[in-house]
């Protein structure tokens, strides 16, 4: 799965690789309702990860180095790592606003 990114049904989440990782990272579509602050498709969640991919791989490699996770043993990303990586990692990314 090196550099892929995915929506999977099943688990109602994107999926994506992480970098020197090997196994998948995921993020469920509500944890990308708390960033976008509303009820996000796939097509939206997909779309905030393509304009965010720097910071999604920030966040991924910080919880690995934080919770010493094995290589090839999968994580998963909350709405605060994300915005943790936005605030200090990628300038110039923002949140949606509120409507």
């Amino acid at each position: 799965m090196e550099n892929a990114v995915e929506w999977s049904d099943e688990l109602d989440a994107l999926r994506f690789s992480v970098p020197g990782h090997g196994a998948p990272c995921a993020m469920h579509r509500l944890a990308f309702k708390a960033l976008l602050r509303h009820e996000p498709d796939r097509e939206a969640c997909l779309q905030f990860f393509e304009d965010n991919s720097q910071a999604f791989t920030t966040a991924a490699a910080t919880k690995i180095a934080r919770v010493s996770l094995p290589f090839d043993r999968s994580l998963h990303l909350n709405s605060r790592d994300i915005r943790q990586a936005l605030t200090s990692n990628t300038p110039g990314q923002f949140l949606a606003q509120s409507p």
